[in-house]
C-alpha cells in the first residue's frame, strides 16, 4: 500500500531535542514537496516546515533556527530534527507528501498524510 509512517514522538523536557521520521512505502515512485504540520488542542493545524525534492527548505517563524527538515530521496524518508524545544511546541505532528506511484502502467499522483506522532514538552 502507499502510505507514510511516522515515528519519533515522545515526552521531553524544555530545552531538549527530538527527531521525527516519516517513511514512505516502497511502492512510491517519487516525492515532490514534503512537509511537517502540527496541531495542538484548540488550535488550527499549521505548516511547520517544508522541503522540495531538490532540498530547498522553508520554516514557520516560530521554529526557525531550532528545527531542521531533511530528506533522503533514495529512501523516501524525511526527518524533522527539533532542538531547544519549548512547551509551545507540544502538538501532534503530521508529515505530508505530494507523491507519484504506479498502479499497473498508470502513474498516479496523490497527497498522503502520516498517522501523526505526539510531541509533549514539559516545563
Amino acid at each position: 500500500q502507499v502510505r507514510l509512517v511516522e515515528s519519533g514522538g515522545g515526552l521531553v523536557q524544555a530545552g531538549g531535542s527530538l527527531r521525527l521520521s516519516c517513511a514512505a512505502s516502497e511502492r512510491i515512485f517519487s516525492i515532490n514537496e514534503m512537509g511537517w504540520y502540527r496541531q495542538a488542542p484548540g488550535k488550527q493545524r499549521e505548516l511547520v516546515a517544508v522541503i522540495t525534492s531538490g532540498g530547498s527548505t522553508n520554516y514557520t517563524d516560530s521554529v526557525q533556527g531550532r528545527f531542521t527538515i531533511s530528506r533522503d530521496n533514495a529512501k523516501n524518508t524525511v526527518w524533522l530534527q527539533m532542538n531547544s524545544l519549548t512547551p509551545e511546541d507540544t502538538a501532534a505532528y503530521y508529515c505530508n507528501a505530494d507523491v507519484q506511484y504506479y498502479t499497473g502502467l498508470r502513474l498516479t499522483r496523490a497527497i498522503l498524510w502520516g498517522q501523526g506522532t505526539q510531541v509533549t514538552v514539559s516545563s
